[in-house]
């Protein structure tokens, strides 16, 4: 089996919740082409998978009737979209001006210290990955970083420590849960 081939049978196993199908419907009425709609396509697979899975490209060029080829242009060019998986926690730390200056470095340095990754790592649990990103737009509340949809402002050692904290008891909350609902099905 060809490798193109392999992709596009991976692609076959894809498949959107209810919720997001209907989004994804509404998205392509609301653009003039399909093209136009690759964009925020890509960002529903994020959503739905966490990152873009070896054959989500070709099932999304399937989908719209666009060339797979466009959809690795975007893929490749934004850094928004992942082909890796980014860990449950992606903690982007801005590292442009205002950020730089008010000791963006000191709170990657720490946070690379704390969870044993440098920029651009995920650890071997899938829980976190730490990156530098561009300007994020808070730069009144500098250092800042974002997880996820969510912007955390004015950042010290200390409260990158206590958000860690947090993270850490909801994935052990979270995992303890399933195993709870998977030991309740094994009855």
């Amino acid at each position: 089996m060809s490798e193109a081939e392999g992709a596009m049978k991976a692609a076959a196993a894809f498949a959107f919740s209810a919720e997001r199908e209907a989004r994804f419907q509404k998205l392509v009425e609301r653009y003039p082409t399909n093209f136009s709609a690759l964009m925020p396509t890509l960002w529903l697979c994020q959503e739905e998978w966490g990152w873009l899975k070896p054959g989500v490209p070709e099932w999304v060029a399937e989908r719209l009737d666009v060339p797979v080829s466009r959809v690795y242009e975007l893929i490749t060019f934004y850094t928004m979209y992942y082909t890796e998986n980014p860990g449950r926690f992606n903690l982007q730390v801005c590292r442009n001006v205002s950020c730089h200056l008010m000791g963006a470095q000191r709170i990657v340095k720490h946070l690379s210290g704390r969870l044993g990754l440098a920029p651009g790592q995920t650890d071997d649990e899938g829980l976190f990955r730490l990156e530098e990103a561009e300007c994020l737009g808070a730069c009144g509340m500098a250092p800042m970083m974002q997880v996820g949809n969510r912007y955390y402002e004015n950042l010290t050692p200390e409260k990158c420590d206590a958000l860690i904290e947090t993270w850490m008891a909801e994935a052990t909350s979270d995992s303890l849960r399933e195993s709870r609902a998977e030991e309740a099905s094994d009855v």
